[in-house]
Order: structure tokens, then sequence, then C-alpha cells
């Protein structure tokens, strides 16, 4: 199940010494699942604290334990957007087969 998401980090209560710990423990743990799969796509977007990208999961439950408690910097992020998505190529097909089974 692909999932795109678009999170920021709330950085308050935080010291900016602390706020750059915590980001390098998340790149670790975001290039570990980038390689594992469980990341498709991952971007920092320019000039704020948010990333985006897609998640590769199992079932609904395996999303929720990830953004929940599965990532270093759990406490720090705000999930803004979680949104099912699909492969584009799969679409198509549907079109061309007009959605027919």
């Amino acid at each position: 199940m692909l999932f795109f998401f678009s999170v920021r980090v709330d950085h308050s209560g935080v010291s900016f010494d602390e706020l750059w710990d915590e980001w390098e423990k998340e790149v670790d743990a975001a290039q570990g699942a980038l390689k594992a799969g469980k990341i498709k796509d991952l971007y920092k977007v320019s000039g704020q604290r948010r990333v985006v990208g897609i998640l590769d999961v199992e079932s609904h439950e395996e999303l929720d334990r990830i953004v929940m408690a599965g990532l270093p910097m759990a406490h720090m992020l705000d999930f803004e957007e979680i949104v099912p998505i699909r492969e584009y190529a799969e679409f198509a097909d549907d079109v061309r087969k007009r959605w027919q089974q």
C-alpha cells in the first residue's frame, strides 16, 4: 500500500544542538528505510523544516506504528497529510480497459 505523506518538524522546546542531533538520527533511519524499500521516495522541502515522501507499507496498522512511534523524531513530527496513492501505470491500464475487470 502506497501513501504520500507530508510532515513538519515542530522544533519548539529543543535547543539548536538538540535539533541537529535529532535530525541526524532521523536521517539515519530514513536512509535505512529507503534501502529497505519502506520509503519509495523522500524529499526535503527547501527553506522549511518539512519533508514529503512516499511510504510502502503492508497494512494500515504498519503505517500507524511507523507514524506514531517508529521514527526517532516521532515526538517532534506533525504529519500534515497522509494520502493513499497508486502507481500511475496501473491507473492507466484501468483507463484503457475502461475500468472493466
